[in-house]
């Protein structure tokens, strides 16, 4: 197998304008915020005829815009919206979700999940990189601190623990896996998005350059705020943790996951 190139940052594509939009529009709310909290008075208001021309003006300004935007942008990173909503009427994949956390740092946000009900959580090891401090949310559970138990670049695998008394949701993982073009599904934290579920179709191993053990293709939808995220069967069992993508000159741009061999082999360092 011819190696490929490496996973690796690409010019601005559907997603990444997406992701740019939400956040400035998340930096000028906390703008306003903060004004509110430092007494600075409101900005004097418009005359109502200056204000409406005002407004008038700034619609056409964008109506224009995004209609160049939207000639120029197939937007697929708003279906990945869609097919979420619609998977997210399965009752199994409602459960599944409850698993499914944020992990968050003072500069960082990616994906992780619980694979034990007393707080063990499995995320990238680049997700948690150089973190001072982190939380993990869950859905229905709320907000707790996680400390790192283990972390091994090498795979890009990190395993977490939160302490709790009551039993958290869970995702187990598959006692074997083997690459046959499955239908899976990712759950995960994109685009600043949480709990967003997508499908997608197992592919061939693929041998990175500095990587000793191969690493599975998904042909998914797969964002940054991905990374961390379960690769789970239909039947909600996991067969692999996403941390990258890459362009293949067979399958385009395609996901990375971990497999779900390599996910064992730490756990069992640690004795899980």
């Amino acid at each position: 197998m011819d190696k490929q190139q490496q996973p690796q940052e690409e010019p601005l594509t559907e997603e990444e304008f997406l992701e740019l939009v939400l956040a400035e529009q998340e930096k000028a709310l906390e703008e306003e915020r903060q004004r509110r909290l430092n007494g600075q008075p409101k900005k004097r208001q418009q005359r109502p005829i200056i204000r409406f021309a005002v407004y008038i003006m700034a619609f056409a300004l964008l109506f224009n815009t995004f209609a160049i935007i939207f000639q120029i942008y197939s937007i697929p990173a708003i279906e990945f919206i869609k097919v979420s909503t619609k998977l997210s009427q399965q009752e199994d994949i409602q459960q599944y979700k409850k698993a499914i956390v944020e992990i968050s740092s003072e500069n960082s946000k990616g994906t992780g999940f619980a694979i034990s009900a007393d707080g063990y959580i499995l995320t990238n090891a680049h997700v948690i990189d150089d973190a001072l401090a982190l939380t993990a949310v869950f859905p229905d559970n709320g907000l707790y601190k996680a400390h790192v138990i283990a972390s091994n670049p090498e795979v890009d695998l990190a395993i977490l623990k939160v302490e709790t008394e009551e039993g958290l949701p869970y995702l187990p993982l598959a006692n074997t896996f083997q690459p046959n073009k499955q239908h899976v599904y990712v759950i995960g934290n994109p685009l600043y998005f949480t709990g967003i579920a997508n499908e997608g179709t197992v592919l061939e191993p693929l041998q990175l350059d500095d990587w000793q053990e191969p690493v599975m293709m998904l042909q998914a939808p797969i964002y940054k705020g991905n990374s961390g995220s379960p690769v789970l069967t239909e039947d909600g069992q996991v067969i692999g943790v996403v941390f990258a993508t890459t362009k293949h000159k067979e399958h385009g741009r395609i996901g990375l996951f971990v497999p779900l061999e390599l996910v064992q082999r730490e756990l069992q360092l640690i004795g899980l």
